[in-house]
């Protein structure tokens, strides 16, 4: 399975990005929403998307909102670390976009997995 990975912060991308190779699959990453949406664009057999929700160049709602209609059978998980507001308020406007899950920062990695397989 082919994953992308969008988030600003490199260390997070890296901790995802090994948490989900160690485990088999295909990752790919973009650090922003602009980033992410060309990659969907070069690569048609993305399975699941993990996008955060505040990022520069392009957010994460605005991403969701755009893959939800290109991409409409496209998994997607959503996560956030908060910001002023706390990361769950970004994570239920995420989920009333139709994001299939949503994982508030920090995480483990076994976290992570579970969540991924509870939407397969």
């Amino acid at each position: 399975m082919k994953i992308l990975v969008i988030d600003d912060d490199a260390a997070v991308r890296k901790f995802i990005g090994l948490t989900l190779k160690q485990a088999g699959y295909d990752v790919l990453e973009g650090e922003n929403g602009r980033e992410g949406m060309k990659t969907l664009q070069e690569h048609r057999d993305i399975s699941l998307m993990i996008t955060d929700i505040i990022m520069p160049e392009k957010e994460g709602i605005e991403t969701i909102m755009e893959v939800k209609k290109l991409y409409p059978s496209l998994k997607i998980i959503a996560i956030s670390g908060g910001g002023k507001a706390g990361p769950q308020s970004y994570l239920v406007l995420a989920d009333a976009f139709g994001v299939n899950a949503t994982l508030a920062k920090p995480f483990s990695g076994k976290e992570l997995l579970l969540c991924m397989e509870q939407i397969r």
